[in-house]
């Protein structure tokens, strides 16, 4: 899959093709519905599929503090698309210019003279361009006098529900992981590298993979049981804690911190992938190390039960 960073890196090879537009944090399954579609598209008319897609979320630009946790970081969302079958992706810096830009420049610009578009897709709520005044009447409007479609996806549901991206984060900031799951279409997980942390962990027994988030918010919180891959042909269970170390004094720099059962291995600079199978309990603040040790092998038993696993021989 290619990565095209800006405008400024648009080629002619790149126009011609079915594209949509969208943050798609989570790729969940409205999103791999707007991919699916968009790809019998492409087929259809013999050109490749791109995505327009944005970084950092808008959001994050306009109101940093109240920006909501992200689903994906880039690396995984950009992992999930290729997977997907899409052959590229446009990725536009969100910055104070994109953010002034009209909706018929961002039209010009991007879509007809960029991209060449031959068709475009988006969702039913789609909005663009400065003040959000972009619809999908204007597109069409676009689309008319420049000879390339456009259609707006119907909604997923679940559960009698629309999918979307809030639905999922809120799902997951109340533990429920198996809703947050039906709305993905897959378990959810976070990816990241292994760490240096301040090995707390192995001194009282219990030595964690601290895996850094690269969020400004997590979207889960707490106590975890945990599969984890990237470490061999079969994923290593463990037990997981995700926040930001209120016994140690943390810093408000939210941390996943993994115990892997059974496992001893040195494993810095891995890139791992952490799946959430069930939420334990709240992160929470110990008096003493030894509560916490104590509490540890108290979620450790709970995740060893939850996930099948028994105690290895000593």
């Amino acid at each position: 899959m290619q990565v095209i960073r800006g405008f400024h890196n648009l080629r002619p090879e790149h126009r011609g093709c079915v594209a949509t537009i969208g943050n798609f944090d989570g790729a969940h399954l409205g999103h791999q519905a707007v991919f699916k579609h968009l790809l019998r598209e492409g087929a259809r008319l013999g050109v490749p599929a791109t995505v327009i897609s944005f970084e950092p979320h808008p959001l994050e630009f306009f109101c940093p503090q109240a920006a909501p946790a992200r689903l994906t970081r880039l690396r995984e969302k950009l992992s999930v698309l290729e997977e997907a079958g899409i052959a590229r992706v446009m990725l536009l810096e969100f910055n104070a210019k994109l953010a002034a830009m009209t909706a018929d420049d961002f039209i010009q610009q991007a879509l007809i003279t960029g991209l060449g578009i031959r068709y475009l897709l988006v969702g039913d709520d789609f909005r663009f361009g400065q003040g959000r005044a972009g619809d999908i009447k204007l597109l069409r409007k676009a689309g008319e006098q420049h000879g390339f479609g456009v259609d707006s996806m119907d909604t997923v549901v679940v559960d009698d529900e629309r999918t979307s991206s809030t639905r999922v984060r809120e799902a997951l900031a109340r533990g429920d992981l198996a809703l947050a799951g039906r709305c993905l279409g897959r378990p959810y997980r976070i990816c990241g590298r292994v760490v240096y942390g301040d090995q707390r962990g192995r001194s009282i027994g219990f030595p964690t993979a601290n895996i850094g988030l690269h969020r400004k918010a997590s979207p889960l919180h707490g106590v975890f049981a945990v599969q984890v891959y990237g470490l061999g042909d079969q994923p290593i269970p463990g037990v997981a804690n995700i926040g930001n170390q209120p016994t140690v004094d943390g810093d408000r720099r939210y941390l996943l911190e993994v115990h892997l059962f059974d496992f001893d291995q040195d494993i810095y600079g891995r890139h791992l992938e952490v799946e959430f199978c069930k939420r334990l309990r709240d992160e929470k603040r110990f008096d003493s190390f030894e509560q916490l040790r104590r509490q540890i092998e108290r979620d450790a038993h709970a995740a060893r039960k939850i996930l099948g696993v028994l105690p290895a021989e000593t």
